[in-house]
Formats: C-alpha cells, sequence, structure tokens
C-alpha cells in the first residue's frame, strides 16, 4: 500500500484500522471529507470536539506559566456550561502535579517500519528522579470504563513513544518502561483518575504489537481495507452513506454503551481527535 509522502502514523489513525479498515483507507489514505453528521442531532460531536479544544487550550495556557487569575474570566465567559466547572476542578488539581521538568504539548515522532509514528502530548513530567509522568485530558461528559481506556491504541503508543523518543527530555538519559506512568484525567470527574503504570514487559507487547499492525497496513493490498463487521460502528460514521451502510446517524443521547466494549464514549464518536489537536 502506498500512503500519502506526508503520512505519519498516530494513535487515532492506529485506532480506526482497528475498528474499521475501510474508515481508515478512506480517511488517512484518500484523505476524503464527506459531508455527512457524525450524529443526530447534527452538530454535537463537534460541539464536544470544540468544548474540549476550549478546555485544552486553558490548561495548556496555565501550564506554560500564564497566571490562572488572568485566565478565570476567559473560563467565566465561555458560553458553555462546563467550561467554567471544568475549569475551577483543573485549578484545584493543579497543585497535585509532581515536581519536575514540564512538557507541555510535547509533540514526539520516531521511525517504526520504514515510516513515523507520531504523537502530541497534553503534559509530560520528568521529575529529579527520572520518572516520566504522561497526563492526557478527556473531556468527556461520561466517565469511560478502565478496562476500555486500557485497550485503547493511545494507552499503548504514548509510552511506547515516549521511551524511544524522549531522552532528550530527561537530560539526555534513556526512560526505562519501569519509570513510565500515563494518567487519564478527566475534568468532569476529577476525583477519579485512571492511571496506567508501564513496564518492561507491557513495553515488550505493545512493540510487538505496534510493528504488527504497522507492518500490516503497509502490506495490505487495495482489497484488504474492508468495511468493518459490526455495524453499530457505522451509525456514528460520516462514511456510512458511502459504505452502503444506511443514511441517518445514530442519535447523539444513545451513541452510548454503557458496559459494552466501547465503554461510556461511544461508536466511532470522534474524543481521540482532540489529543491531536494543533493548538
Amino acid at each position: 500500500m502506498e500512503l500519502p509522502e506526508d503520512f505519519e502514523f498516530s494513535q487515532a489513525s492506529l485506532q480506526d484500522f482497528t475498528e474499521c479498515r475501510r474508515r481508515f483507507k478512506l480517511r488517512y489514505i484518500e484523505r476524503l471529507a464527506w459531508p455527512a453528521a457524525q450524529a443526530e442531532p447534527p452538530g454535537q460531536n463537534e460541539i464536544a470536539i470544540q468544548r474540549g479544544e476550549r478546555f485544552h487550550r486553558l490548561a495548556q495556557q496555565v501550564l506554560l506559566g500564564i497566571p490562572r487569575e488572568n485566565l478565570d474570566p476567559v473560563a467565566a465567559a465561555d458560553g458553555d456550561e462546563h467550561i467554567q466547572p471544568w475549569w475551577r476542578n483543573f485549578s484545584a488539581f493543579l497543585p497535585g502535579l509532581p515536581t519536575g521538568r514540564r512538557f507541555v504539548e510535547l509533540t514526539l515522532s520516531t521511525p517504526i517500519a520504514r515510516q513515523r509514528i507520531v504523537a502530541k502530548y497534553d503534559l509530560v513530567v520528568v521529575s529529579p528522579e527520572g520518572d516520566a509522568l504522561i497526563y492526557d485530558w478527556k473531556t468527556t461528559l461520561k466517565r469511560p470504563a478502565g478496562d476500555w481506556l486500557r485497550r485503547r491504541l493511545q494507552t499503548r503508543v504514548y509510552p511506547y513513544l515516549l521511551i524511544r523518543s524522549g531522552a532528550l527530555l530527561a537530560g539526555g538519559q534513556e526512560l526505562t518502561p519501569a519509570h513510565v506512568q500515563m494518567t487519564y484525567w478527566f475534568p468532569n470527574f476529577p476525583s477519579q483518575p485512571e492511571r496506567f503504570v508501564y513496564s518492561p514487559e507491557q513495553d515488550n507487547e505493545d512493540q510487538r504489537y505496534i510493528r504488527d499492525l504497522v507492518e500490516t497496513i503497509l502490506a495490505m493490498p487495495e482489497s484488504g481495507f474492508a468495511l468493518t463487521p459490526d455495524e453499530q460502528r457505522c451509525l456514528y460514521c460520516v462514511y456510512r452513506s458511502l459504505c452502503a451502510r444506511g443514511v441517518r446517524a445514530g442519535l447523539w443521547e444513545e451513541s452510548t454503551l454503557d458496559g459494552d466494549e466501547q465503554g461510556d464514549m461511544g461508536p466511532g464518536l470522534d474524543y481521540d481527535q482532540v489529543a491531536e489537536v494543533a493548538f
């Protein structure tokens, strides 16, 4: 498979491939923009993404040193009812962050199977002891299940990539899996973070899995980009009509599958894109 010349793998593109190979091809290889709503009523998913972008921007600014009191009026003036309480929760969360060198909205990349894989981190803290702590802000209105988060490509790609390309963050010292930890923090659930402690065993497993996934994509014939067998995913995919999987989008209020494989985020909704917004 010939990928676009400027193509780079990411957790979002790999996640798309595991969920629907056809969606991966349409979105990342053909780069096809399709004029369809992702959920009904139209615009709800876009509103959620934009809300997340604005929260991420506030978090970025305060972590870069802009005084919180300068940002309080910005949060207060936001027309979305969620932003101000989220900002209060984040302001209370900040003093508990560990000491160390902070890297905000950090982009890292590394070679993999003749290509590159890239990730954008909300925050990485490297402690004086050499621990590397990844933080990711998840602005969902419902808290996703821990097991669902553990299976996401983001949980595998971010530590994998940090270990292989983050030595400069630690003054040239190699980052080891035993000293890496990833935390998802939810402004809507500030006292319920989800933490994943990395290990050499997990790193070996993730390295094999990610490389095999990339090599599978690179070796994929045109005919191999098949539609997902799970048609429930198609309800929340903009390409549903193109793929003859229906015309109407699924209802926004029904896009959560509590207790199901999808946890509390819903099938196919683009929450992962918020993690890769370029501010």
